[in-house]
């Protein structure tokens, strides 16, 4: 399909032991190791803010190979490197894998070298300037790029038939009443159905990832209550239909962190949840929205836990960055709104009554003292 909801091309796909799949169910499902959506982010902002081109590509026998049961211990292949120049002096190549290919270059040369040397193996379809894809429609504009999922969300609300709903100015009630639990069962299939299609949209919606993991938390037993809190996502949905990520090419690409979390938020658990997001520059990269495992007895516990979820999310993404060769000039800055969490990640004394945590802040305190993050106080602002 094309972002637009016209047929592109039609492909034909052969599944090994097809007949297992279901009608309904997962009959079009296809499962294979894929790259993650943070990496797609990160990506993307590289090549916008160095300006570098964006382009597809197509395997046209993608389905070669089974799932191995065994593990696999791997080396790189002799011959793949060359011994007198292992690395191209500023040269560089990115491709990301998913069901098709997305490479970005700074080379020209380099690029017509690795799609020539993957066409002997492969048979490729160069479908030009990535425009469409995974469901994402990438418009260019003056400063970058715009990411949007508005066919996505579109069948979304067909399916559900709140394609005309009245819209609403927010994804969730700010005294959600998940708690009273009220009201007959609901179809558990189709209430996973669309709250699974929710999940993915929030690939371009960092606006929606708190509100649909809320109603993520009742996928084993859906009643009337939690399915009128889907019905609210998709009346809000309704009125930003348009709405989607932008990446622009003004930026640096520094990385900056914030983390929140509510105390003990859930009137059920009485367990926190933890929200954060990690900006590359001026653009936003990763961000979730998380209930965690164990019970906080204050606000300073559960702001640790939250620092200790973006420390952890931000080493990852540095290790990356490390692999594509951008190098930060400064350390990146952790921002949370909890002074108290802030002292237990640079003060070297410990405190009994902060000992069940000790795991935590003593991660984000090694990481401060290595230098290689900056903890910082950001004020909550209140409307």
């Amino acid at each position: 399909m094309k972002a637009d909801g016209t047929i592109e091309r039609y492909k034909a796909r052969l599944v090994a032991k097809g007949y297992n799949q279901i009608e309904g169910l997962d009959f079009e499902d296809t499962f294979s190791p894929v790259v993650k959506s943070t990496t797609i982010r990160m990506v993307l902002t590289i090549a916008t803010v160095r300006k570098w081109p964006l382009r597809q590509l197509d395997v046209k026998n993608a389905f070669l190979h089974g799932r191995l049961k065994e593990t696999v211990y791997m080396q790189q292949p002799s011959g793949f490197e060359d011994s007198t120049a292992p690395k191209h002096k500023g040269d560089i190549v990115i491709l990301l894998l998913y069901v098709d290919i997305v490479i970005t270059w700074n080379n020209l040369q380099l690029l017509q070298n690795l799609i020539s040397q993957l066409s002997t193996h492969f048979a490729l379809k160069d479908m030009g300037i990535l425009h469409f894809f995974l469901g994402i429609e990438i418009v260019p504009y003056v400063d970058g790029i715009y990411l949007s999922q508005v066919k996505y969300a579109k069948d979304i609300l067909k399916k559900t038939m709140m394609h005309c709903a009245r819209a609403i100015h927010t994804p969730l009630s700010q005294k959600s009443d998940f708690h009273v639990a009220t009201g007959p069962p609901v179809d558990a299939f189709d209430y996973r159905s669309i709250v699974g299609g929710l999940q993915y949209l929030t690939l371009t919606r960092p606006d929606l990832i708190h509100a649909v993991n809320q109603v993520c938390q009742f996928m084993q037993a859906p009643i009337t209550t939690y399915w009128q809190g889907v019905k609210h996502i998709l009346r809000y949905l309704a009125g930003t239909i348009n709405f989607g990520l932008r990446i622009t090419s003004r930026s640096s690409l520094q990385v900056v962190g914030f983390s929140d979390s509510d105390w003990a938020g859930c009137a059920i658990t009485c367990r926190s949840t933890t929200g954060l997001c990690v900006f590359l520059g001026a653009n936003c990269i990763s961000w979730s929205s998380k209930k965690q495992h164990t019970v906080s007895k204050s606000s300073a516990e559960a702001e640790c836990h939250a620092l200790a979820s973006l420390a952890a999310k931000i080493t990852w993404i540095l290790h990356l960055l490390q692999h594509l060769e951008v190098s930060l000039s400064t350390p990146p800055v952790l921002y949370s709104d909890n002074i108290s969490a802030l002292h237990l990640t640079s003060n070297p004394i410990l405190h009994a009554r902060t000992k069940h945590i000790e795991l935590d802040y003593h991660f984000v305190r090694e990481k401060v003292a290595a230098g290689a993050m900056v903890p910082k106080y950001v004020p909550s602002a209140t409307v």
